[in-house]
C-alpha cells in the first residue's frame, strides 16, 4: 500500500502530494490521528485530506486509515495487535491487558457526554411510555446486545436483544415513534446492521449506535455513542472493542438506573431476594 501510495504521489494534485509525504512519513501516526490534526500537519484542508484518500480509490479517511492500519500494524495477524509470535504467557498477559487499559482510557478522554445523556434520556423515556427497547448486533456484537439486554432486564425495563438479522429486519419494521432500538457494532460496516438502522429511522424510532465514527453505521443513527478504538477488525480478533461496548453498556445501565430513581430499590432488593435460593450459604 505504501509502495503504491509513493508511486501514485506525481498523479496528485500539490496538495493532496503534501498529505502523501505525510502519510509515508510516519503511517503509523496518520493511522491514529483525527483529520484535523493530519491536515494542520499536512498544511491543508480537511476536504483536502479526504480527496487525497477518494484520489488512491479509497470510500473515505476512515476507509483509508483502516487499509493503512492493517498493512503497518504489528501484531498477529486474526489473534491480537499487541502479541508477538514468540511472546511468552507472562508477555501475553501484560500486553493484552494494557492494551485493553489504553482503550479504556482513550475512551474516557474523548467520550461525549451530551451523547451518553441523549441516549440514557432516549431509553428512559421509551420506559416511561411503556414503549419498546430493541437491542440489536451480530456476531460478537451479538454477545454484548444480549449482555445489554441482561442489565436493563434487571432494572426492570423490558427490551429484546437479537442478533438474528431477519428478526432484526422484521423488528425494526414493526418499531413506533418513541420507541428506542440499539445497535452495536465493532466495524461499523455490517450490511444488514445498516440497512435495519435506516429502516428504524424511516419508522420514527430513536436509534442510538455504539460503533466507530464515520461509518455507514455512525451516519444511520440518531445517537452516537463512538468508540473509536484502532483495532483493526479486519486483520486481527475484537477483543479491546469488544471490552470498550460492555463498558458503554456498563455506563448506559448504570446512568439509567440513577434516572429511574427510588422506584428501583425495592425491586432490586426483591430481585436480590429472590437469588439467594440459587446459592450456597456462605
Amino acid at each position: 500500500m505504501l509502495d503504491r501510495i509513493s508511486a501514485s504521489l506525481p498523479s496528485l494534485a500539490p496538495a493532496e502530494q503534501r498529505v502523501g509525504q505525510l502519510v509515508l512519513a510516519d503511517p503509523h501516526s496518520f493511522a491514529r490521528l483525527p483529520v484535523r490534526e493530519l491536515a494542520e500537519k499536512a498544511n491543508v484542508s480537511k476536504p483536502t485530506v479526504v480527496r487525497f484518500c477518494r484520489s488512491l480509490g479509497y470510500d473515505g479517511l476512515a476507509d483509508f486509515k483502516l487499509k493503512l492500519a492493517g498493512n503497518v500494524a504489528e501484531g498477529v495477524p486474526y489473534v491480537h495487535r499487541s502479541v508477538n509470535i514468540d511472546d511468552k504467557t507472562s508477555d501475553v498477559l501484560v500486553k493484552v491487558i494494557d492494551n485493553s487499559v489504553a482503550a479504556f482510557l482513550q475512551y474516557r478522554n474523548d467520550a461525549s457526554p451530551q451523547a451518553m445523556e441523549q441516549a440514557v434520556n432516549s431509553i428512559v423515556g421509551a420506559w416511561h411510555q411503556k414503549k419498546r427497547l430493541e437491542i440489536y448486533g451480530v456476531g460478537n456484537s451479538g454477545v454484548v446486545a444480549h449482555d445489554a439486554q441482561h442489565k436493563f432486564f434487571r432494572l426492570g425495563i423490558t427490551s429484546q436483544a437479537t442478533s438474528d438479522t431477519h428478526i432484526q429486519a422484521m423488528g425494526a419494521t414493526m418499531l413506533e415513534p418513541g420507541d428506542c432500538v440499539i445497535f452495536i457494532s465493532n466495524s461499523g460496516r455490517t450490511r444488514d446492521l445498516v440497512d435495519v438502522a435506516k429502516t428504524a429511522e424511516k419508522r420514527g424510532a430513536t436509534v442510538i449506535a455504539i460503533t466507530s465514527s464515520h461509518t455507514p453505521q455512525s451516519d444511520a443513527c440518531h445517537i452516537l455513542l463512538a468508540a473509536n478504538n484502532h483495532e483493526g477488525s479486519d486483520l486481527y480478533s475484537p477483543m479491546a472493542s469488544r471490552l470498550l461496548h460492555l463498558l458503554i453498556i456498563d455506563i448506559l445501565a448504570t446512568a439509567v438506573a440513577l434516572k429511574i430513581g427510588d422506584s428501583l430499590a425495592e425491586k432490586s432488593q426483591n430481585l436480590r431476594a429472590s437469588l439467594q435460593s440459587k446459592r450456597y450459604e456462605i
